[in-house]
């Protein structure tokens, strides 16, 4: 089996999901994080996925490549298949406070977890603050009301937002593209875009009626002291 192979494979069950109503294009494109338009060629066989792109479609789906093999293969051993099946990473769910304090999360602050492909973590690139590199890097907190009303579509009521606790600088991840980043603003855990003014961190939703919020920065402070972790990955409700 090759790339082709299981990239159609996976295709193939997706259209099955959609046409037995327990999934739409546009709600996997939310999930994976992809531009509607983009999903509608891969399932109509106009596009490819990259390899990164397949690996997203199957994590919001919760698909393994076990799940989508033809039955004579299904349990079968193929070289690189079964060692990346097993390299997953436990990231743990906790609290907005455990989020912004807790240096080591404690097994009593762990709410569940939730499985990551360790090779998807370890592709983001760290830029932590002095005192964070010794942080446990990757956290996950499920996305409230709140926070859901000011950031739709980007999070969505109960979406999991996987925390980077080693990014806390505002430079920018990728060109041309704001970051979204975790906040600490009072006793609150923010999940907003943002930018910085003088003295100041403006905290942007991405719905225009809401209100954009400043965090004015005391002497001898610095933005790091406020930026929690950079936003590297949504997953849809589990």
């Amino acid at each position: 089996m090759n790339f082709q192979d299981l990239h159609e494979l996976v295709r193939q069950e997706l259209l099955r999901r959609i046409e037995r109503g327990t999934l739409t294009g546009s709600r996997l494109a939310q999930q994976a994080g992809f531009q509607q338009a983009h999903i509608s060629n891969f399932l109509n066989k106009k596009r490819a996925l990259s390899l990164e792109g397949l690996d997203r479609v199957m994590e919001a789906q919760r698909l393994t490549v076990e799940q989508v093999l033809p039955l004579e293969l299904a349990g079968t051993s193929m070289p690189g298949i079964e060692e990346q099946r097993e390299e997953q990473m436990e990231v743990p769910i906790v609290s907005s406070s455990a989020a912004m304090d807790d240096m080591q999360i404690a097994a009593s602050e762990v709410i569940e977890t939730v499985p990551i492909l360790a090779a998807r973590l370890r592709e983001n690139r760290a830029k932590p603050a002095p005192r964070r590199g010794q942080w446990e890097r990757f956290v996950a907190v499920r996305v409230d009301a709140q926070q859901a009303a000011a950031m739709a579509p980007v999070l969505a009521l109960g979406a999991l937002a996987i925390v980077d606790r080693h990014w806390n600088s505002l430079a920018p991840y990728r060109a041309n593209q704001p970051n979204l980043y975790a906040i600490r603003s009072g006793s609150m855990l923010m999940l907003r875009y943002v930018d910085f003014d003088e003295r100041h961190l403006i905290l942007r939703p991405f719905l225009r009626e809401f209100p954009v919020q400043l965090i004015g920065l005391k002497e001898g402070e610095s933005p790091a002291d406020y930026v929690v972790g950079r936003i590297c990955m949504v997953l849809a409700e589990v």
